[in-house]
């Protein structure tokens, strides 16, 4: 793992960058498809001798040009970067993408941004990366400059799992169906959602089962309903097992949508902390129930369940 991993808001990186290997893209969640693409990049990193980096942007071009798209991250930008330290990363440019830079044409890229500033020795991009004002530049468009500008492109297959090309998409499309076990298998971990826990109504406790209230930001929206979660608090990192509802509480008759966690065998005020929340399992979908005994017997079978889930883990 890089020590002292750099991170640009822009493309005037350091002179001792220059030269470099340099993957684009999104790499939202950093899935086993991208997992591929990096230990190639590594490969060439030992063997050539040079600096790796990655160009990404934020917000992700998709939410940029689709504002109702608010629910749509697998991850956000600070777990992205904790997974892309273990990959051995020298420097991250994660460049703001706006409406001015949208509208770059894909060959000044190339020439501006690319030769002029970053001067990579190596380009990793997927098939399906696309650049610059309109989408207009794609791998074909970099490899037509690959002579003139001094680099090479690597475009390696895409991996594929069950005859289905591994990609974010894809995963997103499975945590929408609750197939979280899945997810969790191309995402080669636990999904997880980071956010702070907020002072809600507390309903919970009135009916014996304290949550914990998180804002789930604009993350991608699982199904939802009940799940079986494991959940890291502040900094430390021990997990506790617990039970998580991702939903609008219709028995409530709430309209926000809320993920609420119920840890197991706990009592601490934890008000401010911050929840790294793991989805191990879905255990039902939301329903609205007739009176709030229905709903904590529900709860009771809910809980069962999940510790039947969690200790498979252990």
């Amino acid at each position: 793992m890089v020590k002292n991993l750099k991170i640009y808001k822009d493309f005037n990186i350091s002179r001792k960058f220059n030269n470099s290997i340099i993957l684009i893209g999104n790499f939202d969640g950093l899935h086993i498809g991208h997992q591929k693409l990096f230990k190639i990049a590594r490969k060439y990193k030992l063997r050539k001798k040079l600096k790796l980096g990655v160009i990404t942007f934020d917000p992700i071009p998709k939410m940029f040009f689709n504002p109702t798209f608010k629910n749509y991250r697998i991850s956000n930008f600070n777990q992205k970067i904790e997974i892309l330290k273990s990959y051995n990363i020298d420097f991250i440019i994660n460049k703001k993408f706006d409406k001015k830079f949208s509208k770059t044409k894909y060959t000044n890229f190339i020439k501006n941004v690319l030769y002029k500033k970053i001067k990579p020795r190596y380009i990793f991009v997927s098939d399906n990366f696309r650049f610059g004002n309109k989408r207009e530049g794609d791998v074909s468009s970099l490899k037509q400059f690959e002579k003139i500008y001094g680099y090479k492109i690597i475009n390696p297959s895409p991996l594929k799992k069950n005859l289905k090309i591994v990609s974010s998409t894809l995963i997103r499309k499975y945590l929408s169906e609750g197939k979280i076990k899945v997810a969790n298998k191309y995402l080669d971990r636990n999904w997880s959602i980071e956010g702070l826990v907020k002072i809600g109504r507390r309903m919970g406790r009135q009916i014996g089962f304290p949550t914990c209230n998180i804002d789930i930001g604009d993350y991608i929206i699982s199904k939802p309903g009940v799940y079986s979660v494991k959940v890291k608090i502040g900094k430390n990192n021990k997990k506790h097992n617990g039970i998580a509802n991702i939903g609008y509480r219709p028995t409530f008759n709430q309209k926000k949508l809320l993920l609420e966690v119920n840890i197991f065998n706990f009592s601490k005020n934890i008000y401010n902390k911050k929840l790294k929340v793991e989805f191990i399992s879905f255990i039902r979908g939301e329903k609205k129930f007739k009176n709030i005994d229905q709903l904590k017997k529900q709860i009771d079978k809910d809980i069962l369940v999940s510790k039947k889930e969690l200790n498979k883990k252990l």
